[in-house]
């Protein structure tokens, strides 16, 4: 044993059960003696283990108490599930929020969600039915609201006034993961600024579901990198793949996977593909013009981008800002489209 207990399972006496044999005589001073060494021993077992001693089993997970939820595994809404929830509104003054869009969508349409469903950056880019007292919305997730339980979404002000009257601050929605969504078209790369041949970061956009995986490699052969997601929306290859082009393999939550080439290493330079997610494979035209802008100058140590401050969600109308402008995108070429599902 080793949690210090004694065994309750001992031996009966001899003569059968409920019949007690007579002590011998001189016995009874050495079982005393035996037991004090028994008793001595568990208390020293018990002093070791709580010493930091191996113990002899594992012991069990502990259980969650009565009357304490069960913590929630983090997630983004999918599959079309129709969830029950509350809805507030914010104003992201026309930024692209902890997702790192350049911008907010141009529809000003676009929801905040808790970590349980922004899911550290799993949720972005995906799109989400919601629906109130006057209707349904479609909206962008974009953005993170640390203060949000599950359930809660924070709401652009101008998709909360297409639900509910703004006044009410606060309302009883339904919401679902939209499947597939029309897409405003190919996939777009951003290579963050700092990215060099030893560091490379991308974020990827356009894309109308979740993203499971984002694959990098050199050129148009050779091996694939796996990316790691990171919280703030960017896939990061901490060892560099190279000089580029690149090609980029794009696989979201529902299987439709298709591969982009050309990425060329010009951080801060949204760079528009030739391929879209799924629903038509290459789109029409071709060709890699100049960038309208010039790419930003890397800088010495590249970091994850630290985002600004989120407002916190307010019950009281927000005044409008005008949306910022697009920003610039670099065509790209397509490297073997693939089209539909492929697991």
């Amino acid at each position: 044993m080793t949690d210090g207990s004694a065994p309750t399972d001992a031996p009966q006496p001899a003569g059968g059960p409920g019949r007690r044999r007579a002590p011998r005589p001189g016995r009874s001073r050495w079982l005393a003696a035996g037991g004090v060494a028994v008793l001595a021993g568990v208390l020293g077992l018990t002093l070791a283990l709580r010493a930091g001693a191996t113990p002899a089993c594992a012991a069990p997970p502990a259980a969650v108490p009565l009357g304490v939820a069960a913590p929630v595994a983090a997630a983004p809404p999918v599959g079309g599930t129709v969830h029950k929830g509350k809805a507030t509104f914010y104003d992201s003054k026309g930024a692209g929020g902890n997702c790192s869009y350049p911008s907010a969508p141009a529809n000003r349409l676009y929801v905040a969600l808790g970590p349980s469903e922004y899911a550290a950056g799993a949720a972005c880019g995906g799109h989400l039915d919601v629906t109130g007292p006057k209707g349904t919305v479609r909206v962008l997730v974009m953005d993170q609201c640390p203060e949000c339980a599950p359930g809660h979404l924070d709401l652009s002000r101008e998709a909360f006034a297409r639900i509910a009257d703004p006044v009410q601050g606060i309302v009883s929605v339904s919401y679902r993961a939209v499947v597939d969504p029309p897409l405003p078209g190919p996939l777009t790369f951003r290579i963050k600024e700092g990215a060099s041949r030893y560091w490379f970061a991308v974020l990827v956009a356009d894309h109308g579901n979740p993203l499971r995986a984002v694959e990098v490699r050199q050129g148009e052969s050779g091996g694939w990198r796996a990316a790691a997601r990171q919280d703030y929306n960017y896939w990061l290859v901490e060892s560099g793949v190279g000089p580029g082009p690149y090609s980029i393999r794009v696989t979201d939550v529902y299987g439709h996977r298709v591969t982009a080439g050309g990425v060329r290493l010009t951080p801060g330079q949204v760079q528009r593909g030739t391929v879209r997610m799924y629903g038509g494979g290459a789109s029409a035209g071709g060709g890699r013009p100049a960038a309208r802008s010039a790419s930003p100058r890397p800088s010495a140590s590249p970091t994850p981008r630290a985002t600004s401050p989120r407002p916190s969600p307010s019950a009281a109308p927000a005044s409008s800002s005008p949306s910022a402008p697009d920003a610039p995108v670099v065509p790209l070429a397509a490297e073997a489209p693939a089209t539909g599902c492929r697991n």
